[in-house]
């Protein structure tokens, strides 16, 4: 557990300086959301990060049994940042987590899955280092309240933004609400929220995580993307938490909340998070060739092999939610076919070409559309790559195996063609099933194992599908009641 002297130095340091009162140790649980534990900032020394911070690990979803609690975080001391919404002066660190009784990094910690998952990369051969590019879409909403009572069950939404507030007589009303489907790039007054992504973009900046552009996204009621730069796996997975816990706090600020479900609003574009993969060995681009179908290589076309033979699959990671197979459905731009294209996102994959030629071969990548940000980053950025080094490793050639290329709207097809485009799966259930029987090639070089895949599966099917299931439905209130 020995920590290297210099960045620790360089992390004690970063604490002295910023003139914190109080050190805060973030960690991710295994569905995917941050938990933390804070400290006096003078109790703070290198023994903290040689030794760790001991916690209760079976206090944590998805973590340990009562009997076997006693778990170690270990700080990342390159993961300094100031904690800007914080009144107290608070210095931030993510953590890895530490298993005392096996003595090693835990095997079902997230972050410990990205760490194996980069370092498998490196020593196959193939690559030194896999880059992630995801574009977040959410929610910034003015209200969001649910009940879930045996009596009663409901939820409710409202945004100054949404279409069914221009008929609203409670105030002055102006009348600039945003129709359904019409919510891409408006500008001031229908956009309402250019200072609030403005806000967050800075913030982000200030945690470190650089930003390429912010825009309001196509339905109503306030959905927003922001695009962050790319990175390497680990790096760009705590910066998806990041930027989860920056766009939440500003949201706070103005009186507003975010949220990151997929489809919180019936008849409208859902939130998606589409991720750009590519491979890298040195400075060279390895998806990149002049010659290839869109500028792609022969290995960036065994990578989309191997992303699209294991798609069902990795929707339980990336996709690992009952709400998500709501926005995984036809007409609401929804990435539902399981095929690859150029420029095209009515298909699973998309190569982007907004540029073509040498001069543009670093920009070379994939698009892997399906995903979105209810998914645990570490665990589904991992799952993707070790998709795409299976594809490299068993040469799956994505036209041989039917995916493509398809360039043409794919909604748009003729029955009889449509019918050939097999679709992702329609539920978690069948994704989760999909995991069950294909999993072998996530635990190559044991990166995951099949204790952390058999946990996510029990976990997801008892703790969500279930709960989901055996609640009644208002729909079945409309459709049943007075039968």
């Amino acid at each position: 557990m020995a920590a290297g002297g210099s960045p620790v130095k360089t992390a004690l340091n970063f604490i002295k300086k910023s003139g914190a009162k109080i050190v805060d140790f973030k960690f991710i649980d295994m569905p995917g959301m941050w938990q933390h534990t804070s400290v006096p900032a003078e109790t703070v020394g290198a023994g903290e990060f040689a030794d760790g911070i001991g916690f209760d690990g079976s206090s944590i979803r998805g973590f340990q049994e009562i009997q076997e609690s006693d778990m170690v975080l270990l700080p990342d001391p390159t993961t300094a940042r100031v904690d800007t919404f914080c009144s107290v002066p608070t210095v931030s660190f993510v953590c890895d987590v530490f298993d005392p009784r096996e003595q090693t990094l835990y095997s079902r910690d997230p972050r410990g899955v990205a760490k194996r998952a980069a370092a498998h990369l490196k020593k196959s051969g193939v690559a030194d280092v896999s880059y992630f590019g995801p574009e977040l879409e959410f929610f910034i909403l003015d209200h969001l309240s649910f009940d879930v009572l045996p009596y009663m069950s409901g939820y409710q939404i409202d945004s100054e933004e949404g279409h069914w507030n221009s008929g609203s007589a409670d105030a002055p009303n102006m009348a600039y609400s945003l129709r359904p489907k019409e919510g891409y790039y408006p500008v001031a007054p229908s956009d309402k929220h250019m200072d609030i992504r403005s806000e967050m973009v800075l913030a982000l900046g200030e945690w470190g995580v650089p930003v390429e552009m912010h825009h309001h996204e196509v339905a109503t009621a306030g959905q927003t993307e922001i695009d962050i730069r790319y990175n390497d796996l680990v790096t760009q997975a705590d910066n998806v938490m990041t930027y989860k816990y920056v766009t939440r706090n500003v949201a706070r600020k103005y009186g507003k909340t975010v949220t990151f479900m997929p489809k919180p609003l019936f008849g409208d574009n859902g939130s998606g998070m589409h991720v750009h993969q590519s491979l890298w060995k040195g400075k060279t681009n390895l998806f990149y060739d002049q010659k290839g179908y869109a500028e792609l290589s022969k290995l960036a076309m065994y990578y989309i092999g191997g992303l699209l033979t294991h798609v069902d699959a990795l929707l339980a990671f990336s996709a690992p939610t009952t709400n998500s197979y709501k926005r995984l459905v036809p007409h609401y731009e929804a990435p539902v076919n399981i095929a690859f294209s150029k420029g095209n996102r009515s298909a699973a994959i998309r190569i982007p070409i907004f540029f073509k030629g040498p001069r543009f071969s670093k920009a070379k990548r994939i698009e892997f559309r399906p995903p979105d940000c209810t998914a645990n980053p570490y665990l589904a950025f991992s799952a993707m790559l070790m998709a795409g080094l299976d594809g490299i490793k068993r040469k799956i050639d994505p036209v041989k195996a039917g995916f493509g290329p398809l360039d043409t709207n794919i909604y748009e097809l003729p029955a009889r063609e449509a019918k050939k485009i097999k679709s992702v799966p329609g539920s978690l259930d069948e994704s989760l099933a999909a995991l069950e029987k294909d999993h072998a090639f996530l635990l190559d070089g044991g990166v995951f194992n099949k204790d952390l895949v058999d946990t996510w599966i029990e976990y997801k099917r008892t703790k969500e599908i279930q709960e989901v299931k055996v609640r009644p439905h208002p729909y079945e209130f409309y459709l049943y009641h007075d039968l």
